[in-house]
């Protein structure tokens, strides 16, 4: 059983949070008081509107700023006109966000947000004055920054405070994850309901392993997410568990999900989906990859009941989980590692060639691992030289883990490539410890509330935008072009 958290993920995001507001400013930027009342002069500007939004509007200009940021940045877009439908869409549904949140009285006062650029900044080892001159630098001003980080945070609280209201995880649920997780991994089968008879109501629990790529994303994403998708199709097929398969994918790669829908009808199923698994059985594997605008797609067909159907034991003779508690055995972890970020101008092979003159120091001892790790590694972990602390199986990337279990105690490792970049590892020291119930259940809990959240989600920005009074009057021209 993994930890929920991913403990590496995390203290590498810590160092590259900055980055990631800043490039958020420029991306994202636009007007917070347009949220708030129309003004008289700027009805009487409506060619420069696109659309409005309730008592808001989002305007050309911002659609301009927000294609202008997505190309600064590389990304291959599609043709104008898709381009700008997508990037309205996104506006508008921000714009409603911001509304709610307002009416709902959702604010971050400035002292409160002083505060987080503060942390923002000391987690990238910046002083405040420093920050923002980091941000001057990108050519924004700092009270853009400031408003546009005010509204991510109020967009995110509104998100979270209204979703989480509507997931709700039962212990029953818990002990269920806890029990097939159990089951999967000591090699066993799944519970199987009563098949429905032909042409009866029925309901179909479907999985998916989800590979996302932006619509706006190039040819080349495109064919690799889709290569992706095929190579966890082909494994599904084969031998393993479709539930280990989801695990170690999305383990290996964050931004791919895992995702059990549950039993539902046909018509509470996507379209897409119901037609790849409508000839599909119980325990089956749709036969081709999913594509739909969000991404790629592998199904499988976990169960088919007749409606209201209770679930029955497939074999008699199946040895049974045991439902007392237990906790499991593991072997924690102490390692350090110096990390080299992925980013522009620095290639993979200057990035290990680096790595391993710092391996060939630490090695003849000529070097301090920690010292190097202070003075070189581009992670939060540096300061303590590049101490991760005890780290238990499922707290880290699968390149890195992988990496680190074939150390000695004692012994640095080859340059290793993962998602956040190049590596080096030290192992200082192992233990043996347990994964306690309470554990369990916080993964289980975790896990399940991860899955239904995404659902959720989609559900509840449908629901935003269908009750939102929108009228679309221009998206096709840019702000400089001349009124029709």
């Amino acid at each position: 059983m993994m930890l929920c958290r991913n403990r590496l993920k995390q203290i590498v995001t810590a160092t590259l949070l900055a980055g990631a507001l800043t490039f958020a400013s420029t991306a994202y930027s636009q007007d917070s008081r347009m949220a708030g009342n129309i003004s008289d002069s700027k009805i009487r500007n409506i060619d420069g509107v696109a659309a409005v939004v309730n008592t808001g509007f989002v305007t050309r200009k911002e659609i301009d700023d927000r294609i202008a940021a997505l190309q600064k940045q590389g990304a291959k877009l599609p043709d104008t006109s898709s381009l700008r439908q997508l990037v309205l869409d996104r506006l508008i549904i921000e714009k409603i966000q911001l509304q709610n949140a307002e009416q709902e009285g959702i604010v971050v006062a400035n002292k409160e947000l002083d505060k987080i650029i503060g942390d923002i900044a000391s987690k990238n080892n910046l002083s405040y004055a420093e920050f923002k001159t980091k941000i001057l630098a990108t050519g924004i001003t700092f009270e853009r920054y400031r408003e546009t980080l005010r509204e991510d945070i109020v967009v995110t609280r509104y998100r979270e405070r209204s979703i989480e209201a509507k997931i709700k995880i039962s212990d029953a649920e818990i002990d269920n994850f806890i029990t097939d997780r159990m089951r999967a991994m000591a090699g066993g089968g799944a519970l199987r309901s009563a098949p429905p008879e032909k042409g009866a109501p029925e309901e179909i629990d479907v999985a998916q392993i989800f590979i996302p790529v932006d619509a706006g994303a190039g040819a080349s994403a495109q064919a690799e997410a889709k290569k992706q998708a095929e190579v966890l199709l082909r494994d599904a097929k084969g031998d393993m568990d479709f539930l280990q398969l989801g695990a170690a994918a999305a383990k290996a790669n964050p931004k791919i999900k895992f995702q059990d829908l549950g039993y539902r009808s046909p018509d509470r199923l996507p379209q897409l989906f119901y037609e790849a698994i409508r000839n599909t059985g119980s325990g089956q594997v749709a036969g081709a990859v999913v594509k739909s605008p969000a991404g790629y797609h592998v199904l499988k067909v976990l169960d088919r009941r007749a409606i209201s159907a209770a679930p029955t034991q497939q074999a008699t003779t199946q040895e049974p989980i045991s439902a007392t508690p237990q906790n499991i055995p593991i072997t924690q972890t102490m390692a350090r590692h110096i990390l080299l970020k992925n980013r522009a101008g620095l290639t993979d092979q200057d990035a290990e060639r680096r790595l391993q003159g710092y391996r060939d120091q630490a090695r003849a001892k000529t070097a301090d691992f920690g010292e190097l790790a202070k003075k070189y590694s581009e992670d939060g972990s540096a300061p303590n030289g590049g101490n991760l602390g005890w780290m238990s199986p499922g707290d880290l990337v699968p390149e890195f883990e992988q990496a680190m279990n074939r150390l000695q105690i004692g012994e640095v490792s080859n340059p290793v490539k993962s998602e956040f970049g190049w590596h080096l590892i030290q192992v200082l020291e192992r233990r043996e410890a347990q994964l306690t119930v309470e554990k369990q259940r916080e993964f289980a809990r975790a896990s399940i509330r991860e899955r239904k959240f995404e659902q959720a989600y989609q559900d509840w920005v449908r629901e935003l935008r269908d009750t939102a009074t929108v009228k679309i009057l221009n998206v096709d021209d840019s702000a400089s072009a001349a009124p029709r």
